[in-house]
């Protein structure tokens, strides 16, 4: 209960300040945190994505993240998005949501990167999820393409974001300054998102750096 209230609370944190808002970071929240992703899949259905975590500083953290997250369906009075994580026959709950507000996937992958920054390099995790926030009301890339799904090439959109880009705390971020934040979607995905990737090159001075990869692995009966 406590980690679901806190994950309630980081999407609140995150939500886009109309004043601050601009068209290019209306498109880019509207994008990311897009409503409805989740109408068009059944709820006897499960959503399952894998995340694969290398984090050259924090070894043991990347084993113990690295593992399968399953999306499944309670209905009720209102439906409710529940999140589990998997690992070697385990499992963990992460948390359950609104389905109609959209995919959760998307908070995770927020909440999951800035603990693993402020675990890596020691920083707050508040102050790391308001330089996301901010983020998302500046203008950021947003790139069409394609790529391959269920055997066939179908379009896509990137979105990229680089949080800390102009910090002035980024020296002292051991590596993360450079954080890249990749957000693939896909109206062929059930669920919206392709792939979910973060990266940090030079983090604990290896060549591996620190990666974070969420991406749709299929979707199946219950």
């Amino acid at each position: 209960m406590r980690k679901t209230l806190a994950l309630m609370a980081a999407v609140a944190c995150l939500a886009l300040p109309a004043a601050a808002a601009t068209t290019e970071a209306t498109q880019t929240y509207d994008l990311l945190f897009k409503e409805g992703t989740l109408d068009d899949v059944r709820r006897d259905e499960v959503l399952h994505y894998t995340r694969t975590v290398t984090n050259a500083a924090k070894p043991e953290a990347a084993e113990r993240d690295t593992g399968e997250i399953a999306l499944s369906f309670t209905e009720g009075e209102a439906v409710l998005a529940n999140l589990q994580f998997l690992q070697d026959g385990k499992h963990r709950n992460l948390g359950s949501f609104p389905a109609s507000v959209g995919n959760p996937m998307i908070m995770y992958f927020y909440e999951s990167v800035i603990r693993d920054m402020a675990e890596t390099a020691g920083g707050s995790p508040f102050y790391i999820r308001n330089r996301v926030k901010e983020a998302l009301v500046r203008p950021a890339d947003i790139e069409e393409g394609e790529a391959r799904i269920g055997g066939e090439m179908r379009p896509v959109r990137t979105v990229t974001l680089r949080p800390f880009s102009d910090d002035p705390n980024r020296d002292r971020m051991q590596g993360f300054g450079d954080l890249e934040m990749r957000v693939t979607m896909s109206e062929a995905v059930p669920g919206w998102y392709v792939s979910l990737v973060a990266e940090a090159p030079k983090v604990g001075g290896d060549p591996e750096g620190y990666v974070s990869e969420l991406r749709f692995d299929t979707v199946a009966a219950e």
